[in-house]
C-alpha cells in the first residue's frame, strides 16, 4: 500500500469524516479523537479494500462503524465546567448558527437515523445509502421521510 495514495484518498474524503465526527460527538476534543480513530481504522483496513465498491462507500462504512463502535464502547462522560464550550468564530454568520442548530437536532436522532441522514446530506443516492447501511432501497426513502419529519419537529419548523 502506498502511503501517499492513502493520504490523498483521506484528503479527498475528509469532509464526510469531519461531518460524522460532528454528528456523533459534542466536544471538539471528542471529535478530534473520533477523527483520529477513523483514520486509524481506515489505515488498518486499507489493505483489505478489494475495490468491489467505490472508495467513498468503503470510507463511509468504516467511518460509520468506527463512530458507532466507539460510541458503544465508551460510557458517556459527564463533565461540568464554569465556562461555555468554544464555538468557532465565523464572523457572526447566520449560516453558522443554522448549522449549529441543525447539528444539535441531528445529535438527537438515533445512531441509525444519524447514519442515514449523514449519507443523504452527502448527496448519496438511495441505492448507495442502502448499500452502505445494509437496508432495502425503498426503506431508505421511508426512513428519510420519517427522519425529516422528526428534524422538523425538533427544530419546530
Amino acid at each position: 500500500m502506498d502511503p501517499s495514495t492513502f493520504s490523498e484518498t483521506i484528503q479527498q474524503h475528509q469532509g464526510i469524516l469531519h461531518k460524522l465526527c460532528r454528528l456523533y460527538r459534542d466536544s471538539r476534543e471528542d471529535r478530534e479523537d473520533l477523527f483520529q480513530e477513523m483514520i486509524y481504522q481506515l489505515w488498518k483496513s486499507y489493505p483489505s479494500f478489494a475495490g468491489n465498491a467505490r472508495i467513498s462507500t468503503w470510507i463511509y462504512r468504516v467511518a460509520l462503524n468506527t463512530a458507532l463502535a466507539d460510541f458503544r464502547r465508551k460510557q458517556p462522560r459527564i463533565t461540568y465546567t464554569d465556562s461555555l464550550p468554544d464555538i468557532p468564530d465565523n464572523g457572526g454568520q447566520a449560516t453558522s448558527v443554522q448549522q449549529d442548530q441543525l447539528f444539535a437536532a441531528l445529535r438527537q436522532l438515533s445512531d441509525a437515523e444519524k447514519a442515514i441522514i449523514a449519507l443523504y446530506l452527502e448527496d448519496m443516492s438511495y441505492q448507495e445509502i442502502a448499500d452502505i447501511i445494509g437496508i432495502d432501497e425503498n426503506y431508505v426513502g421511508v426512513k428519510l421521510n420519517r427522519i425529516k419529519s422528526k428534524i422538523k419537529n425538533i427544530l419546530k419548523l
